[in-house]
């Protein structure tokens, strides 16, 4: 700790931080723009200015930039001298001059981070009467709108974008005393993260163009905390409501998540919630209108009475709460987990390794603090976006201790970049064909699946000589595999990244073996699974068979329940039609019309992620809570609601049937399953309360509460209870800001405190800046490992992969636009989908007689398919990828053979 002296008082701070840091961790109010707690210091704005002063003798000073000044021992400084705050409000004024009057128009008003500094600075008066500059602005796409006449030069877009988001298609263009942002043409935002300039501009340069098709200003905005449902990254969210209707995403600060940034995905993808394929009342089949929800109840329930055979199918996208609920429904011998079977033997491998060894999982903040990193087989950009952001920090590490050799704070981010220019730490790919992380690799590798696994294998055999080599060559030579094991074996963090895209239970096994034979050489080794959904852990500890075994134990004629999913994406619309034919009644619990809703006999409506409460383990084992924001209107209630309905009506269920609150069911599911056991104490309970409230999701200067239901009456509605949480639907009620009123972090409805509305604000909330925050960041790790470094998989590596004259080996390949169920009904996402395709390199599209662009006709033992042509020239030789979860896409047990020929050979 460092004692320094801010007006003449004494604070004790951490080591290592500059004044700025300082300044706002002790809760001072400080101006600044152009420094971010995520990217540093550049001093370019100069509004952070404070009077320094050599010992407590000098009564003159100096005027110095407190981001670009360390805060070491008895550093004395003065926040409120006249001199100081004079210059802050001149340079203030000078960010103005250009600056546009449109604050009541501009869709950041009323959280602009520019409007709070002016304030602070008391400059309320424009003395410049001259012409102000303006700017072409651009068309970037469905997901930011670009207005240039509101740029201060802050300089923080093109330092996210470029410096730490990897972006190339965003810059600053400078003529004579002009300074552009933005693309060098119109066009969409090539980066995955682009959304996070809406958040990084203080301004209101960038904003979110989906909101602006239901624009609401910010303090009539309805927030509660929430989970990203679009990946298993469980990344932490603000979901803003009104008047019935979802209008945009924030991200909400986790230090072990996703931090301050969100992928685009996770931050446009709400739009479903929206979209005209909801759900909103029961349907029976054969009625044109909608159903009573007691009649659906009773009609579903009918054939649930006494011993019915029932099988219940789950989700791994739906919550806990609710898959447990359909558990307790049918019991849990005949409780399906929803998915594959390829991919349940995957996903409950995933969960062994983590709950047994070889080491622990890495959270998103273990991953970008790794300073070595092999990544084998996944491409995490498009499987787990944010993922790949933190492995894009993770290249800063090792670079960053010539920084610290050369006495360079780490938060001084110019000098920084300036001393290590493009120097990166070790981070290896191997994976089938190139990567958009490839650009920060130190070494990339492409290869089959098999002799992915083999690398694997072979890096293991070279850290541990007790681990199997695989037989003959490899597709890596041995010097690269040497040199991959020595930067493993000399980092201090090294991580091991996998997955189960690739569907390829030789590569996890291979990751397994270089963690355990790191942990046998003494590294502090931790390992990044990536699995598909949101909950697919949670849906893997609840245990259950697979959707092959599903279809083997359903009786003929018995009820078919099916949880919050879509079976022809699971398993083929073939074998899902066989399932539906051999079941009677046909209930579908979902909140979006999938095809397997479209052939339900019974459809009851379900609440999304922001209409109901529920529990999600991400991909690290770690259980969320997402809260309900408002109340859906229609016949919409909680998927677990519905079920406990469906016990009552038919008798079954014992005494889950009495469950009245989102608290009872987590406590009985505790009760059940030890690997829940700390499941209740992911948030406070629904009895919690500060100062004998409620905490309101509704700000203070929430309106329009009497006029929303004006054309039905003048009076104000008695406002919806909440037996769920701990949250109010009002304003009434606790307003959350920071300490000594700061709310348990997993009830903070919204980032706010006094003269700070912008998403700023969050800096008072943490224990340092940058840090945790205050009571510890949201969730709970459920799974951690019994003994880490317990024995890898036994056997040896698979064979080396050999290319087939007449056929290919076709793999999954995803996109993180269109991939992904719920996401690519938004339509701001599917703008940037791609058709179903299929990808081959250039010598196969040569043998085969295709041309990139053209169709392509693929069978399969699945069957026939027309497919687009796209060339990857990285793809291995006899590889083909195949564009999976894209629209028109077909469904594929794969990785699989195929034949592969033009589409003209059919006519």
């Amino acid at each position: 700790m460092a004692t320094i002296f801010i007006d003449q008082r004494s604070y004790d701070v951490p080591d290592g931080m500059n004044l700025l840091d300082a300044s706002l961790t002790l809760g001072f109010n400080l101006p600044y723009f152009c420094w971010h707690p995520a990217l540093g210091s550049v001093g370019a704005c100069r509004q952070c200015a404070v009077k320094q002063f050599r010992d407590e003798k000098d009564m003159r000073g100096r005027l110095v930039m407190a981001c670009m000044t360390a805060a070491a021992p008895n550093t004395r400084i003065s926040i409120d001298d006249p001199d100081a705050r004079e210059f802050r409000k001149s340079v203030g004024e000078w960010l103005m001059v250009h600056h546009p009057h449109d604050c009541p128009v501009c869709d950041e008003g009323g959280e602009c981070h520019l409007q709070d500094m002016e304030v602070m600075d008391q400059q309320t008066y424009r003395r410049y009467r001259g012409l102000k500059r303006t700017f072409r602005n651009q068309d970037l796409g469905p997901f930011v709108n670009h207005e240039m006449n509101r740029c201060i030069q802050c300089y923080r877009c093109v330092r996210f974008y470029r410096d730490y988001a990897g972006g190339r298609d965003f810059d600053a263009f400078f003529l004579r005393d002009r300074v552009f942002f933005g693309r060098q043409s119109d066009g969409v935002l090539e980066s995955p993260f682009s959304g996070n300039l809406v958040e990084v501009c203080p301004t209101g340069v960038f904003t979110d163009k989906t909101l602006k098709l239901h624009f609401t200003r910010k303090w009539d905005e309805r927030t509660a905390p929430s989970i990203c449902v679009h990946c298993a990254a469980g990344c932490n969210t603000i979901a803003g409501e009104r008047y019935g209707l979802l209008r945009r995403i924030r991200n909400r600060f986790n230090g072990e998540v996703n931090g301050y940034f969100l992928c685009d995905r996770g931050r446009y993808g709400y739009e479903f919630v929206n979209g005209p394929r909801r759900v909103r009342a029961p349907r029976i089949a054969g009625r044109a209108d909608a159903a009573a929800p007691s009649d659906a109840v009773a009609r579903a329930a009918s054939p649930l009475a006494g011993g019915s055979g029932a099988i219940g199918i789950g989700s791994p996208r739906a919550s806990l709460e609710a898959n447990f609920a359909l558990r307790a429904l049918v019991g849990p011998d005949r409780f399906c987990s929803g998915m594959g079977a390829a991919e349940h033997r995957l996903v409950s491998e995933v969960l062994r390794l983590l709950q047994e060894g070889p080491a622990p999982a890495a959270s998103l903040h273990d991953a970008a603090q790794a300073d070595a990193v092999l990544v084998l087989g996944e491409d995490v950009t498009n499987t787990a976006p944010m993922l790949a952001l933190a492995l894009r920090q993770s290249v800063r590490q090792q670079p960053m201790k010539a920084a610290a050799a050369l006495r360079i704070p780490a938060w001084d981010d110019t000098a920084v970049r300036n001393a290590l220019q493009d120097e990166r730490g070790p981070l290896y790919i191997a994976t089938v064909a190139a990567t958009p992380l490839d650009d920060v690799a130190a070494a990339t590798m492409h290869a089959a699946p098999d002799d992915l696994a083999r690398i694997g294998c072979a890096i293991a055999h070279a850290l541990d000589q007790a681990a199997p080599s695989p037989r003959g060559a490899l597709a890596a030579d041995a010097a690269l595999v040497g040199r991959i094991a020595g930067a493993l074996r000399a980092a201090e963090r090294p991580l091991v990244v996998a997955g189960v895209s690739l569907a390829s239970q030789a590569v996890l096994d291979a990751a397994a073996r270089v963690a355990h034979a790191l942990h046998a050489a003494g590294r502090p080794v931790r390992i990044a699974l990536v699995v598909p959904e949101c909950n697919s852990l949670g849906a893997a500890m609840l245990g259950g068979c697979d959707l092959d075994d599903a279809t083997a134990l359903l009786w003929p004629g018995s009820p078919l329940i099916v949880l919050e999913n879509d079976l022809p994406r699971r398993c083929g619309a073939d074998r899902a039609a066989r399932l539906f034919e051999r079941a009677g009644e046909l209930v579908v619990v979902d909140h979006t019309l999938t095809p397997t809703a479209e052939r339900a006999t019974i459809v009851l409506p379900a609440a999304t992620f922001a209409e109901g409460d529920g529990t999600y383990v991400n991909g690290e084992g770690r259980a969320q809570r997402a809260f309900q924001v408002f109340v859906a209107g229609g016949d919409v209630q909680e998927s677990w609601r519905w079920l406990r309905d469906l016990m009552r009506a038919s008798g079954r269920g014992g005494a889950a049937a009495a469950w009245e609150t989102l608290d009872d069911v987590t406590g009985a599911l505790a009760r059940e399953l030890p690997a829940f056991a700390a499941v209740r104490d992911v948030a406070p309970p629904a009895t919690f309360r500060i100062a004998g409230t409620r905490i309101a999701r509704e700000p203070a200067r929430y309106s329009g509460r009497t006029a929303r239901d004006a054309n039905v009456t003048v009076h104000e509605p008695e406002p919806p209870g909440d037996p769920d949480s701990a949250l109010s639907f009002t304003m009434e009620g606790f307003q959350a800001q920071p300490p000594p009123a700061q709310p348990p972090s997993a009830l903070i409805p919204r980032f706010w405190a006094p003269g700070w509305n912008s998403v700023q604000s969050v800096n008072y909330y943490q224990t340092v800046v940058g840090g945790p925050l205050r009571g510890g960041d949201p969730g709970l790790r459920l799974i951690e490992p019994a003994a880490p470094g317990a024995p890898a998989a036994a056997g040896r590596a698979p064979s080396a992969f050999e290319p087939d004259d007449r056929d290919w080996l076709c793999v999954p390949m995803y996109e993180i636009f269109g991939s992904e169920e719920l996401s690519a009904l938004a339509p701001s996402v599917a703008a940037l989908a791609p058709r179903a395709y299929v990808a081959l390199n250039d010598g196969d599209l040569h043998r085969a007689g295709l041309r990139e662009g053209g169709d392509a006709v693929v069978a399969s033992a699945d069957g026939t398919c027309r497919l687009q042509v796209r060339r990857v020239a990285s793809l291995p030789p006899g590889v083909a990828g195949i564009g999976v979860g894209l629209q028109g896409a077909p469904w594929m047990r794969l990785p699989d053979r195929a034949r592969i020929h033009p589409a003209e050979r059919d006519r």
